[in-house]
């Protein structure tokens, strides 16, 4: 809002200066629909604005929202909650019967600032039923104790808005194949045509004219599925614009809060159901469930080939002296084979096949990745939570903790509670969480003495008692091993001693 002097100026440049509107917007750097506002304004009288409420229905719930909006500053940006996820949570998860406009006031207060980006025009692109959209995003999960980066590649149709999601852990071309194949299965067919970027997976280079030169094991992958494939121009993610986003739509409402996975199959069922549900809501623009529409689209999809397509390329290998296969910067010792061997490597999107000259296999070991992970501060997160231990029941990073942690820290009342979070907090020093949950898996049930036993659990599992094998006794004769005579009295005689 403009100062009461800035107000008065324009409406002055208008009533005695004669200036139009777009002069004024012009002079004073304005939007002419402010420039017009003040203008043209006739009522001057002070108004008395509503005060903002103390939220009666809302009330009880205040603390979960701060503690989840607190969170998400440790968060990536594109994975924290939008006031719209907090108000399906609370109802889903905490049975809040207020309005979701209560809780857009209250999130919009309490960031007190916003990041508005200037929407750009383009032109509409109108798809017929069959056609999809295919496009990688990047999500965070929570998985052994750290918030790991894992690619999901998001097929969607812009006729019935369906979508379909699949986890890899890596945008080469191998994951890239097998998602897509993977997407297939879910979909039970093939689209027709499919838009795509100028993905290195896909696209070898890009000629002169505009052509795409598609990579080998793309080329094949078209041919078996038998789909068009649509490249979009450079820098125009626009004109896929529906998967941009849908990749935005499930990284906020399939992965908020944090998936706790652990493993990729795991983050697979998760983000396949979240599909299947979402598909029950009522289309944006045509009014029908997307499920019904995409019922309609899927008669319109090529019938899957009898036989998938083995996703894989084929490399060559050579151990080193020590039979040693490096891979990736890693070394697989293969014994079985001889020094300086070549070999074949089949290598595929999780697993790599060592293949002898006729093509037989001899080993094989999973494909390494260099996962981007980012370690979780839990120190910083529990000196957090003892000040606030009621805030355990709802956080986030609690949610990512070992099943017995998170027990351990959830059972109990707040004054318990902040009791147990400093125990945690003092034992993090010298263990680790992985540790420390092992340690009162080994004390269940827990009693009221469980605080001083964990510790001395822990010392003894990092400093396990020595137990010695038992003495094997090699001199005396094996006939009279483990003899015991019977009455000692005669021998006491012969020698004089008197008990």
């Amino acid at each position: 809002m403009l100062k009461v002097p800035e107000q008065q100026y324009i409406k002055f440049l208008r009533e005695h200066e004669g200036c139009s509107i777009t002069e004024i917007a012009e002079r004073m750097n304005l939007n002419w629909r402010t420039a017009k506002k003040y203008a043209d304004k006739d009522d001057w009288n002070e108004t008395v604005g509503k005060r903002f409420g103390r939220y009666p229905v809302l009330s009880p719930f205040l603390e979960i929202i701060d503690t989840w909006l607190l969170e998400d500053e440790a968060l990536p940006r594109k994975q924290r909650h939008t006031a719209r996820r907090i108000f399906n949570r609370l109802k889903a998860e905490y049975e809040f019967t207020g309005g979701e406009r209560t809780v857009q006031e209250y999130v919009a207060k309490w960031r007190a600032a916003y990041a508005h980006d200037r929407a750009k025009s383009y032109e509409r692109l109108e798809h017929p039923g069959g056609e999809a959209q295919v496009d990688f995003g990047t999500v965070q999960v929570a998985q052994n104790g750290r918030l790991v980066e894992r690619k999901i590649l998001t097929a969607s149709f812009p006729f019935s808005n369906a979508a379909f999601a699949f986890p890899v852990p890596s945008e080469n071309g191998e994951c890239f194949l097998e998602a897509l194949k993977r997407l297939f299965g879910q979909m039970g067919g093939v689209p027709r045509r499919i838009w795509f970027d100028n993905l290195a997976a896909a696209v070898a280079s890009i000629e002169k004219n505009g052509e795409r030169k598609q990579t080998d094991a793309f080329t094949r992958f078209c041919a078996h599925y038998r789909f068009e494939p649509v490249f979009c121009n450079v820098a125009r993610g626009n004109e896929k614009g529906n998967v941009e986003n849908k990749v935005g739509y499930g990284r906020r409402n399939w992965c908020v809060p944090i998936p706790v996975i652990q493993s990729l199959d795991e983050l697979a069922v998760h983000l396949e159901m979240e599909a299947l549900e979402d598909r029950q809501r009522i289309h944006y623009s045509k009014k029908e469930k997307v499920d019904d529409l995409w019922r309609q689209e899927q008669k319109m999809l090529y019938s899957l080939p009898l036989e998938p397509l083995e996703v894989f390329r084929l490399d060559t290998g050579r151990l080193n002296k020590f039979r040693e296969l490096s891979f990736e910067n890693i070394k697989y010792p293969l014994p079985q084979c001889k020094a300086e061997q070549r070999v074949l490597l089949k290598i595929k999107w999780d697993l790599i096949e060592v293949l002898d000259e006729s093509y037989s296999k001899i080993f094989e070991f999973p494909r390494p990745y260099t996962d981007k992970t980012m370690e979780i501060e839990w120190r910083a997160v529990l000196d957090g939570l003892k000040r606030r231990p009621r805030s355990v029941r709802y956080s986030t990073f609690v949610s990512m903790m070992p099943e017995t942690l998170k027990h351990f820290l959830r059972e109990v009342e707040s004054e318990t509670c902040k009791a147990r979070l400093s125990l945690v907090r003092r034992l993090l020093e010298n263990y680790t969480m992985g540790e420390i949950a092992k340690g009162l898996h080994e004390l269940m049930p827990w009693d009221s003495r469980v605080e001083t036993a964990l510790e001395h659990a822990l010392y003894k599992q990092r400093y396990p008692e020595f137990h010695p094998e038992p003495f094997q006794e090699v001199h005396t004769p094996s006939k009279i091993q483990g003899y015991h005579p019977g009455d000692l009295a005669n021998y006491n005689d012969l020698l004089g001693v008197t008990l």
